[in-house]
């Protein structure tokens, strides 16, 4: 064979590869004009690495402010193409990724192209020390398993165990102690929530509380020492690794696996009992009040799967809703005239605090006003700002963009665009949603087939919890009503200031 003609096949290789890349970069282009994909602006960096965006990331980290900086990004985007920007790439570690507030996108991920996409690499990375392989870190097989090892667990029955909730409450209620002139001293009411939903949330998972109110009560019990404080740590961590991407493993050291260990040792324990039990032909199910683990271990017998399935569903049932009562809660306390009616439908439908009617799970959905303070409290504060989705092909095409790389969209934003929600969208107003339905414009708690399991679970014991609040107390004060709001961010978001509040007991509680 003569090199002229190894020379001139080369040559046709490379005119042959040229005029594929020209042929698929004209048909991709037309694909994607006829559905409207316009070309992505690039959210601006000073090096090619995108190492001033991870540094930008930081910094907004420690200041507690990474939703605003979310904001402040769309709106420099905004002023650079002098118009309103609903997608474009930013660059993270070397990485371009697709930034959205377009509901159409999230729409896209969610549901009508949701076969399209996982949640990746990143977020396995990030999350698989401490939540191991459970439907908020498995894709395919994994994730279809997980899911259907959960939902049954999830009927109303047993989502709407209020008396459980009431023994919890009560204890609660002893940390609000009120003097002679019936106002509490200023309280720590977020830490109050926070300890609440581990203990119901524990009770409801394992079948023991972890009684981390009482251990605080009575003195036992080191906060910092807590199953509570291992998992709220162990929380940060994961969130921290997600900025790092595929560099996770430099957020690792000792003391985060020593953090990860703990919160494994304490759930394993229990785990260990409802084998033994599933392996007791006495033990009886029915016997009991429901838990969440037997029910589980009737299914598997695997106490990994059993571990990680626990854990994935104490993060969605315990911090969704300490979030949601702590960020309703300092909305409350901001805006008196709010809590005044509110608290009036309240006492109206459910009775006074000493007096209570009986209080069901049709009772608490049938209130509006209630319904309607936590949508708001979930449009301006969603636990979880910010998802990121991975296409599973190299180019897909969305409503609003061709997508070749990682999809991140903030619900924060989303959730406060005044093109959707009005000019007022930064105000709490729930009235808003007196005549509203909403679409993939709200979703604090994704939507589609990855809708949140937890979602009734967390919003009726929300529910339950600001209902008991309102009726004993007639009044709320914000001790610190001018502190500018921060963001404590985990793998949910809650307020980084501690919610610190006055309260007056009511006449009749």
């Amino acid at each position: 064979m003569s090199f002229t003609f190894v020379l001139g096949f080369a040559a046709a290789a490379v005119v042959l590869q040229l005029l594929r890349l020209v042929v698929n970069s004209w048909y991709h282009a037309r694909k994607a004009q006829s559905l409207g994909c316009g070309s992505l602006p690039r959210y601006p960096c000073k090096d090619p690495f995108g190492i001033g965006t991870l540094r930008e990331s930081m910094a907004a980290d420690k200041e507690k402010r990474i939703p605003e900086l979310s904001e402040q990004r769309v709106q420099l985007m905004a002023d650079r193409e002098n118009r309103f920007v609903t997608t474009f790439i930013t660059r993270n570690l070397g990485n371009d990724i697709i930034f959205t507030i377009e509901p159409r996108n999230v729409q896209a991920v969610l549901a009508t192209q949701f076969k399209d996409f996982e949640l990746g690499g990143v977020r396995r990375l990030s999350m698989h020390p401490l939540l191991g392989t459970g439907i908020f870190t498995a894709d395919g097989e994994e994730w279809s398993r997980s899911r259907s090892l959960l939902r049954p667990q999830f009927t109303r029955d047993q989502i709407s165990q209020l008396d459980l909730e009431e023994g919890h409450v009560k204890k609660a209620m002893q940390c609000m102690p009120v003097a002679d002139n019936g106002w509490t001293a200023e309280t720590d009411i977020q830490s109050i929530f926070f300890r609440l939903t581990i203990d119901s949330a524990t009770e409801f998972l394992f079948g023991e509380s972890a009684e981390s109110q009482l251990g605080v009560l009575n003195g036992r019990e080191d906060p910092k020492d807590s199953f509570a404080y291992y998992f709220d740590k162990s929380q940060h961590t994961a969130s921290v690794r997600t900025r790092f991407e595929k560099l996770a493993f430099l957020v690792d050291n000792k003391e985060t696996r020593y953090s990860d260990k703990r919160v494994h040792d304490y759930v394993d324990k229990f785990v260990a009992i409802a084998l033994r039990n599933a392996e007791n032909p006495k033990h009886d199910l029915e016997k009991g009040p429901y838990v969440f683990l037997d029910a589980l271990a009737a299914t598997t017998r695997d106490p990994i799967e059993l571990r990680s399935q626990l854990l994935n569903i104490l993060l969605a049932g315990r911090d969704t809703t300490a979030s949601l009562l702590s960020w309703t809660t300092l909305m409350l306390a901001r805006h008196p005239h709010i809590f005044q009616k509110l608290r009036e439908s309240i006492i109206e439908t459910f009775g006074t605090y000493s007096n209570p009617k009986n209080l069901t799970f049709a009772d608490l959905k049938s209130c509006q006003a209630l319904q309607y303070c936590m949508n708001e409290s979930l449009r301006l504060y969603p636990s979880s700002h910010l998802t990121v989705a991975a296409p599973r092909a190299t180019l897909l095409f969305l409503p609003a963009a061709a997508l070749t790389a990682h999809l991140p969209y903030t619900v924060h934003v989303i959730h406060r665009r005044k093109d959707i929600w009005g000019p007022d969208a930064d105000e709490f107003k729930p009235e808003r949603w007196a005549n509203r339905k909403a679409g993939w414009e709200y979703v604090p708690f994704n939507g589609g087939p990855r809708i949140c399991i937890g979602q009734q679970f967390a919003l009726t014991e929300a529910g339950y919890v600001l209902v008991r609040l309102l009726q004993r107390f007639d009044k709320i004060e914000d001790v610190y009503p001018e502190r500018k709001i921060r963001y404590g961010l985990t793998l949910t978001s809650c307020p980084a200031d501690l919610v610190t509040v006055r309260m007056h007991q009511a006449d009749d509680a």
